[in-house]
């Protein structure tokens, strides 16, 4: 009897040891999966202009308002879901296709579309920073736009912040190394010239200029191309001019970006016929061919992405031959 009952308290023992054995197996095997999920959930913490946003790691469903972010993500191979498919500039048209969400316009977001695709994350620049406070209360927002004031030190952590939310930071150094290069040779030919330029925007018959620290300053800031005039009043709109200041100013290159020809509405392209007129004809730019025609797709509507600024370079390196 005695026998019999130790038997039964041995196999008792074995049962609870067992029992223990397996549930804490089930822990380890729980533990691990949330290991992984918390790696899945990482968090960043992102300080930007308009403030500090917690930004999921590897975010899955993406809006971008700003074309030059969007050409970054498109350089580095990273899907979005939602844009706004107005005014796409056209070397990223492919993102007018309905695989991609239509979120409204540029100055106009659709909340409503925003927050039925209730992304994870949404980037924004100036044209939608007014936007900011109602944008994050659909998603995590984060204001990417372009200082012009230091324009590649803006670049350079805008695209930086990129590959770290997306996990592409050697891919990013990798192509910021790239544009660095392209940059100095250019610049090193630029200001070896000692020949001068004016930037000027053509906007349905009007035209206003940009200098130094401005919206296309880099061509003088950064590329390294004498300002014609070093005391241009720096806005977003440029400073009003006449083709009596052209003249006046006399510049060896000038630099034109048509707004007319990227922007609905505008009835298309008309810079050349606004700018080419008898008194510009009487600059040295005029006669000596150096009237430069920038294309607006990239220095308008994105600039400030890895594929813009990249061309950028190209256009005024292939101007100032």
């Amino acid at each position: 009897m005695r026998r019999r009952f130790s038997l039964i308290f041995i196999i008792a023992i074995l049962t609870i040891f067992a029992a223990g054995c397996g549930s804490d197996q089930s822990a380890e095997k729980t533990n691990g999966s949330n290991a992984g999920n918390d790696t899945k959930q990482e968090e960043l913490t992102i300080k930007h202009q308009l403030g500090e946003t917690k930004v999921k790691k590897n975010p899955e469903k993406v809006v971008v308002f700003d074309f030059g972010v969007l050409d970054t993500l498109d350089k580095l191979g990273v899907e979005v879901t939602g844009v706004p498919q107005a005014n796409i500039p056209t070397y990223l048209s492919k993102y007018k296709d309905s695989k991609y969400e239509n979120v409204g316009g540029l100055k106009e977001p659709d909340f409503e579309k925003i927050s039925e695709i209730d992304p994870d994350l949404i980037i924004i620049s100036a044209r939608q920073q007014d936007a900011y406070e109602e944008l994050s209360k659909i998603a995590p927002t984060i204001f990417l736009g372009i200082d012009t004031s230091r324009y590649m030190e803006s670049f350079e952590k805008n695209t930086k912040t990129l590959g770290e939310i997306f996990g592409k930071e050697s891919e990013v150094e990798e192509e910021l190394a790239k544009v660095k290069e392209s940059i100095e040779a250019l610049h090193k030919k630029a200001s070896e010239s000692g020949k001068s330029g004016l930037v000027i925007l053509a906007n349905e018959g009007n035209i206003s200029a940009y200098g130094p620290g401005s919206r296309f300053g880099l061509i003088h800031d950064v590329f390294g191309v004498q300002a014609v005039d070093e005391n241009i009043e720096v806005s977003t709109h440029g400073q009003n001019i006449s083709f009596e200041y052209i003249v006046e100013k006399d510049p060896d290159y000038l630099f034109v970006i048509d707004r007319g020809a990227v922007v609905e509405g505008s009835g298309g392209s008309s810079a050349k016929a606004t700018v080419e007129n008898e008194l510009v004809k009487n600059t040295k730019a005029y006669k000596n061919d150096n009237i430069v025609y920038l294309d607006p797709n990239y220095w308008y509507l994105s600039g400030g992405g890895l594929i813009s600024v990249a061309e950028m370079v190209k256009e005024i390196e292939k101007g100032i031959e």
